[in-house]
């Protein structure tokens, strides 16, 4: 079984709302992420001529916000609003888009529980077809930790994963 920490923090400098993150065995969600896809935009990139960078892969996620989730335990549970249900796959979203539009630029995920254990995969990008299932998961949580992880999310003053001194985000390629 794999570790799950849920992270609360603040949305840019905005301190009026904040966002959900995660630790899977230690490691942010977004690295995950950027490690699974650094290859496929590595081809989008060089065929556009943009040098690849690392900024551009961690960054390309950001958390939902509290008040998007609405209901985190049914959410992370696999039992979201209707409007977070991907109709053809029945992926939930973990995390959106850096810019704040949640369905800009989604990390999809299939959520999968049983009375022991809750699953995460099947990671996808609905906007990238093409790439299909993304390397990364499956992550398998025993449930009673993930529950209680959920209950009492870690409460962070910032992005843990940005620097004191954030860099400009660079324009992700929408448009194939």
């Amino acid at each position: 079984m794999q570790s799950i920490e849920f992270l609360n923090y603040p949305v840019g400098d905005q301190l009026s709302d904040a966002q959900w993150g995660f630790r899977v065995d230690g490691k942010d969600l977004r690295v995950y992420a950027a490690d699974a896809t650094r290859d496929l935009w590595r081809q989008e990139r060089e065929n556009a001529g943009l040098a690849e960078e690392e900024d551009f892969l961690l960054n390309q996620h950001g958390g939902l916000t509290l008040s998007e989730v609405g209901d985190p335990a049914r959410h992370f549970l696999g039992d979201p609003a209707p409007e977070f249900v991907d109709p053809s796959t029945g992926a939930v979203p973990l995390l959106g888009c850096s810019c704040g539009i949640w369905g800009c630029w989604p990390l999809l995920a299939t959520i999968n529980t049983t009375p022991d254990t809750v699953t995460w995969s099947c990671f996808r990008q609905p906007f990238r077809k093409e790439w299909g299932e993304l390397a990364m998961g499956p992550h398998v949580f025993a449930r009673s930790a993930y529950e209680a992880a959920l209950a009492e999310p870690i409460r962070l003053a910032s992005d843990p994963l940005q620097s004191p001194h954030p860099r400009p985000r660079t324009k992700r390629l929408r448009q194939k």
